[in-house]
């Protein structure tokens, strides 16, 4: 199987250790992963802000990029959201029948990190190792978007020496929502002092999730409280074996 990283313009610019960490864990369960430099944006800021004619190019330009590869894993639910089901949409409403013939057949190889992990890899217990006390916030995407389910939460039980803490209102958006969080400044923040709170509740150490946008969000309000609570992206601690950093 021939597989590729696209990271993400997100991760590939703030993040760039999630994408380490996505190789690190394929290269362990011994796949080659290859990452096609020519990789940029998926469209989704475009597309949500209402600039869908100029999201097009990106749309074209990822399936030429990844034409030739049997997989293609991002860590990121949102982006494997948009790529499978709004590229058909761009496609459809300012493509060409081309393009959305290339949509079409793109759209099934791409697949979130942990669900290529589980449905794809058949494989829970990555060899990991990370002894702390954790807690995983299902972002919207990830929950309502693709329905990952509890395939991070099997991903995690399987960790060798971590202790998996229940979230409260683990299903309430943390009010990140890219540019929500700044247009809608004053509700974003009531949403994330709840999450934060129920962080905080938890007991845990580390808060982790599928997608960093939403784990900046929480984790900037963490540490504007003076919290030591950590943020780590799922495929970080999918990676570590001696513990993970302090």
């Amino acid at each position: 199987m021939r597989i590729a990283l696209f990271i993400t313009c997100f991760n590939d610019i703030m993040f760039p250790g999630t994408g380490r960490a996505v190789v690190t864990v394929l290269e362990r369960l011994g796949h080659t992963v290859e990452f096609p430099q020519e990789q940029t944006c998926c469209g989704q800021m475009q597309f949500n802000t209402g600039y869908r004619p100029e999201a097009v190019p990106l749309v074209e330009r990822f399936v030429r990029t990844f034409a030739d590869y049997d997989a293609v894993i991002t860590p990121s639910a949102s982006c494997a959201g948009m790529i499978r089901e709004n590229h058909a949409v761009l496609a459809e409403q300012h493509g060409t029948p081309r393009l959305q013939v290339a949509v079409a057949e793109m759209a099934p190889r791409v697949h979130e990190f942990t669900e290529f992990l589980t449905d794809v890899l058949g494989v829970t217990d990555v060899g990991a190792r990370f002894p702390h006390k954790v807690a995983y916030h299902p972002t919207c995407h990830s929950l309502r978007g693709l329905r990952l389910g509890d395939r991070p939460l099997r991903l995690l039980r399987a960790v060798k020496d971590l202790d998996l803490v229940d979230l409260p209102a683990a299903d309430s958006c943390c009010g990140f929502g890219g540019t929500f969080a700044v247009k809608n400044a004053e509700t974003s923040g009531a949403m994330l002092a709840d999450k934060a709170q129920g962080v905080l509740d938890s007991g845990a150490e580390v808060l982790c999730a599928a997608d960093n946008s939403c784990l900046l969000h929480i984790g900037g309000g963490l540490s504007r409280q003076g919290s030591p609570v950590r943020t780590m992206h799922l495929a970080e601690i999918l990676a570590a074996t001696d513990g993970g950093p302090r």
